[in-house]
């Protein structure tokens, strides 16, 4: 099957989820959107952070982005099996293998949420907020915060997925180990855009915090098609 049959394909297969995944993302909006400020209290707590707004739409706003970033986090396994469900069709995996697939796609999505959320963030936050001094206090809008810390943890679990990537290229014979072995330098200059387009401030210190990560996930990748004799 040629690449544009194969993008046809996946189209039309995905395109049967979206309905029903979109129609369940509303409902749960709507849910988490009553939970927000919990959610948003725990945020705080957790940063140790004081907010602020400056409109008048702003708190509602973040409260809607907030209910919106967690209707994805709490979906990722439905939407990792429909976008892997679409997948499996034109390049003919097994029914085992994509299920693998899902299986390590949720797994590695939330390995890197929570490995940001508990490490990466508040010591990204703590370094940023560093700069202050008698002269110039921080005053946080409440729509930024949201906007960061969810786009941050968001973009921290996207990363994460890098190494299932990886394998499925080499499995479906579209980049074969040898590749990423002889890639490595064109690898870290992709990471470094990626970084820099991903995280939410452009400060080189939350760049390697993505960027470093991310370049050890590659490591990882070629050590499991190793071990996979991809």
């Amino acid at each position: 099957m040629e690449s544009h049959q194969r993008l046809v394909v996946f189209v039309n297969e995905i395109r049967k989820s979206i309905r029903a995944l979109g129609f369940s993302m509303i409902l749960c909006c709507l849910g988490y959107y009553f939970l927000s400020p919990i959610l948003l209290a725990r945020l705080q707590g957790h940063l140790d952070q004081n907010l602020a707004f400056f409109t008048v739409a702003e708190p509602f706003l973040a409260h809607a982005k907030l209910a919106f970033f967690v209707t994805l986090f709490t979906l990722m396994p439905w939407i990792a099996y429909c976008f892997w469900f679409a997948l499996a069709k034109p390049f003919s995996l097994s029914a085992m293998s994509r299920n693998w697939f899902i299986i390590f796609t949720c797994f590695l999505f939330y390995a890197g949420a929570f490995f940001c959320f508990l490490i990466t963030l508040p010591y990204g936050v703590n370094f940023l907020l560093g700069f202050q001094s008698d002269q110039l206090k921080p005053v946080i809008s409440v729509g930024k915060f949201v906007t960061f810390v969810s786009m941050f943890i968001l973009a921290f679990g996207i990363i994460f997925e890098l190494p299932i990537f990886m394998i499925f290229t080499a499995k479906v014979g579209i980049c074969p180990r040898e590749t990423f072995e002889k890639s490595r330098r064109y690898a870290v200059l992709i990471i470094a855009i990626l970084a820099a387009l991903l995280t939410p401030t452009p400060d080189i210190v939350n760049m390697l915090l993505m960027g470093l990560p991310l370049y050890l996930l590659y490591e990882l990748g070629i050590i499991i098609l190793k071990i996979l004799k991809y």
